[in-house]
């Protein structure tokens, strides 16, 4: 197997990822549908974060109502990654996007084993996780640029080959137990 994109079959006339200049590392990522992201600055936000800084009491309520607004939403891209057994793909920001937007990616970086390719639960859709820390809601539309992949080759710590291993069951955040 060499390492390539292709278009998740729910999805009809995508386009590929690919590199903008002959020099770049990243294959750039397009939004497969447009998308809302909300700002964070919403009153239930605002209101825990100003008793939280005043130490004073939050209502169990509100504080999930709060943690609600923050949490960060998944992008689809309508793409899926296929790659050789000792690759991932690193998926990252665009830098232009916090400077320009106000949208990061609050995990850093988004990783894609080769195993999640063609997974049952969602075919291997890659999906691009952001937060909207800008004043107001955001747009993104279908074909903007949303992120970058990057192919990556990983090591193996001596001994790894000695410890159990539990096979892909599903899509995004499924091989972890916390």
């Amino acid at each position: 197997m060499t390492r390539g994109f292709e278009v998740v079959s729910k999805y009809q006339a995508l386009d590929l990822p690919s590199r903008a200049t002959t020099r770049a590392a990243g294959y750039d990522f397009q939004a497969a549908v447009d998308f809302k992201l909300p700002s964070i600055w919403k009153l239930g936000f605002l209101k825990v974060l100003w008793a939280l800084k005043h130490e004073n009491e939050v209502d169990a309520d509100d504080l999930v109502k709060a943690q609600k607004i923050i949490k960060p939403l998944l992008i689809p891209t309508g793409i899926k990654a296929y790659m050789d057994e000792n690759e991932y793909l690193m998926i990252a920001n665009r830098s232009s996007n916090p400077l320009k937007r106000s949208l990061i990616l609050p995990n850093g970086v988004g990783i894609i084993d080769a195993d999640y390719y063609n997974n049952s639960s969602n075919e291997g859709e890659i999906f691009v996780q952001m937060i909207n820390w800008g004043l107001t809601d955001i747009t993104v539309k279908k074909g903007e640029r949303i992120g970058q992949g990057i192919f990556m080759p990983f090591l193996l710590a001596d001994g790894d080959a000695d410890t159990a291993k539990q096979e892909r069951t599903s899509g995004f955040g499924s091989t972890g137990i916390n």
